[in-house]
């Protein structure tokens, strides 16, 4: 299916295409009104992830919903040996370029996912851009491989999978990609169905696997994951470098609290000014839960309208 052919979740938003670096191009929405607000969508989604709780925040802010590179209408290069064109580095200077492009200088940024590892990728390496953080249902990535188990090797598979050499994870998903796609959604929502999803957003997400480039392109996003990214993030706790503008983190409660804490303890070792909002649902926050989703975002966007 084309994307043309898709339907439209962002009625009144206007729909543009930016050129990032080395001719990738970035399709994004926009819409609203006030400060600007990035908001990154995760995997296995694009930015139609949003369309739910978007009418809420545009009241308060200015909307900026790419597409990352590799998903959805935005450019889906070959990866690299070393896996750099999908680092979050790359997808985070992406950002930067289409931000600037739009006349926004600095903004605050909310990543779900693995939107969530490119905003705070871009709150250190782009600290004067960044004025506000909101990483959604995700820790550090660092951090999610020191704390591999067995449980969290079984229930996250999906890390050590997608991250297998080319083309071994890409031709299985290829043999039934839709199945692949619908049991990911399943298995992380928290009525273990596909009731959070509007038949509307699963034609996108349909779409997007069902594209060989753009399963090549989110296996290389996996494969960052396990490398560079991992790597730069290493290589930014040992120089003790921490991000510094005011951080909500935004988790579902389904996430367990054990001896290594809960998400806002962890973050506490990555940031100097972090704070917390439980919403109930599963992994899917803000297609599970618009409301309070959304209630959970505005007053941190309220207090820190004056950042941006």
């Amino acid at each position: 299916m084309a994307t043309s052919d898709l339907p439209d979740l962002f009625p009144g938003f206007a729909l543009r295409r930016i050129e990032t670096a080395d001719g990738i191009e970035i399709a994004l929405r926009t819409g609203g009104s006030g400060p600007p607000l990035l908001l990154l969508h995760g995997y296995p989604q694009t930015h139609v992830m949003w369309h739910k709780v978007a009418p809420q925040l545009a009241r308060h802010a200015t909307l900026v919903i790419p597409d990352l590179r590799g998903y959805g209408a935005s450019s889906a290069p070959m990866g690299d040996e070393a896996h750099a064109t999908y680092s979050k580095r790359a997808m985070a200077e992406d950002c930067i370029i289409l931000m600037r492009e739009l006349g926004f200088p600095r903004f605050t940024v909310a990543g779900h996912d693995r939107g969530g590892r490119v905003a705070y990728r871009l709150a250190l390496d782009h600290h004067e851009a960044v004025g506000a953080l909101i990483p959604i249902d995700i820790i550090p990535t660092a951090e999610v491989w020191r704390r591999i188990s067995a449980v969290s090797a079984v229930r996250g598979y999906h890390w050590q999978f997608l991250a297998q050499p080319f083309p071994l994870p890409e031709t299985l998903i290829g043999k039934d990609p839709v199945y692949y796609l619908e049991h990911t959604l399943k298995s992380w929502a928290a009525p273990r169905d596909l009731t959070p999803f509007s038949v509307e957003a699963l034609a996108h997400y349909r779409a997007l696997v069902q594209d060989p480039a753009r399963v090549h392109a989110f296996c290389e996003d996996y494969r960052a994951g396990a490398g560079i990214d991992r790597e730069l993030d290493e290589a930014d706790l040992a120089a003790g470098r921490r991000i510094a503008c005011p951080t909500l983190v935004v988790h579902g409660s389904y996430l367990p609290t054990g001896p290594a804490g809960t998400p806002l303890d962890i973050w506490r070792g990555w940031c100097t000014d972090v704070s917390a909002a439980v919403v109930t649902s599963g992994h899917f926050l803000a297609e599970e839960n618009p409301a309070d989703t959304a209630a959970a975002l505005i007053p941190f966007l309220q207090a820190g309208a004056g950042r941006s």
